[in-house]
């Protein structure tokens, strides 16, 4: 009769310790922060619960977090700056550095457009808010145009790619893995790339609530994810064979674009918050925020250890 108390005792006891592991939902984009944890093997034995959600873009991962439906999540610059001037509760908690060759404006291979010069009066897809939409509106800038001597068709990704087919745009201002796949299985052409226009700076973002409540959780998640990106810079052959075969899409592609791309998570620094407040600015001289907002304001730079442990800095 002991040995069966005790037994129930043990029993209850790993029930209430269970019930009272932490979640973490996080927000993901197919193929990102979930598949390069994994393949990197830094899942195996995280002490809480992750429960991913994954969207096809930033802006609506950005909208899951405003309606609290997940705490933290990985966006690029441009929508995580368009959510913030729309007063959703976000804060950037790492940046991640990239090559800006993999954002681009892309071209059928048999277009005659040969520059984005000669997109004066096209068509162009891209999502509103998104980096695609950002790199377009620096293209402009850079060239001294108005905002009308393009017209831009604001698609999410799956119907930019069927209106960029079918030939209902005449080109399509995208990211990776996106740009990789048409390039390589479609021999699209890219036009104008973001490298010397566009800070492209992404950031795992949380909410003030979850840096609140869930900093353990959220300090552990970023040194995890940094660790993963780290090990996947020196080990891109071996990762895009992996990543293919997840996605389903030849390892060409993700051979592609990580070679190129050189993906690292990096703390919130001063370079990272002047290269943000260039976004902010350019959303505000393009009126698509109506509030200048301070880079410094919407940035927590107190998980600069975690990330450095992480990545090995």
């Amino acid at each position: 009769m002991i040995r069966l108390t005790l037994a129930a005792g043990l029993l209850l006891g790993s029930a209430i310790i269970a019930s009272a592991q932490a979640t973490l939902r996080v927000g993901d984009q197919k193929g990102n922060s979930q598949a390069v944890m994994e393949a990197a093997g830094v899942l195996k034995d995280v002490p809480y619960k992750i429960e991913w959600k994954e969207f096809p873009a930033a802006a609506p991962l950005l909208e899951a977090l405003g309606a609290g439906a997940i705490e933290t999540g990985l966006v690029g610059d441009a929508p995580f700056t368009f959510a913030a001037a729309a007063n959703v509760p976000v804060k950037a908690i790492a940046a991640v550095r990239q090559s800006r060759d993999g954002l681009a404006v892309l071209v059928p291979e048999q277009s005659p457009i040969n520059s984005f010069d000669d997109l004066r009066g096209k068509k162009i897809a891209t999502g509103r808010g998104s980096i695609g939409h950002q790199l377009i509106l620096a293209a402009l800038e850079a060239r001294g145009w108005k905002s009308d001597d393009v017209q831009i068709a604001f698609l999410a990704p799956s119907d930019a790619k069927v209106a960029y087919t079918q030939g209902s745009v005449d080109a399509w201002s995208t990211w990776e893995p996106y740009v990789s796949q048409e390039e390589v299985l479609f021999k699209s052409r890219r036009v104008i790339t973001g490298e010397g226009i566009t800070p492209g700076l992404g950031f795992q973002v949380a909410t003030p609530t979850a840096i609140r409540d869930k900093r353990s959780e959220l300090e552990d998640f970023v040194r995890r994810l940094a660790a993963a990106r780290a090990w996947s810079a020196g080990n891109v052959s071996s990762y895009a064979e992996t990543w293919g075969k997840l996605m389903n899409i030849p390892t060409s592609v993700p051979l592609n674009w990580l070679t190129r791309a050189k993906i690292k998570i990096t703390p919130i620094d001063d370079g990272v918050i002047a290269d943000e407040q260039k976004t902010i600015d350019l959303y505000f001289r393009s009126g698509l925020i109506k509030q200048n907002l301070k880079a410094a304001d919407i940035v927590d730079r107190t998980f600069s250890e975690a990330i450095g442990k992480g990545a090995g800095l």
